[in-house]
């Protein structure tokens, strides 16, 4: 048995908000959970997530450690 009265109160069915609407239920040791992020409105688990190279960080990358093929052109790279 647990020790009484160390333990916080368990809410088994935790409500959790987003965006005001409720998403989902929980079991936590708060009632109420206010989330800006959950995996329904995340683009990684909605499949909007977009890698942008911003920058062109990786060819940037290649050339500081000299691994960029900078011989070839775009156009002969190609076959």
């Amino acid at each position: 048995m647990p020790k009484a009265d160390i333990h916080p109160e368990w809410y088994p069915d935790a409500k959790v908000y987003c965006d005001g609407k409720l998403v989902m239920t929980v079991g936590s040791t708060k009632p109420e959970l206010h989330v800006d992020v959950w995996s329904g409105n995340h683009p990684f688990y909605t499949g909007t997530q977009k890698i942008i190279d911003t920058e062109g960080r990786v060819e940037r990358f290649l050339r500081k450690y000299g691994m960029s093929d900078s011989q070839k052109s775009p156009e002969s790279a190609k076959g």
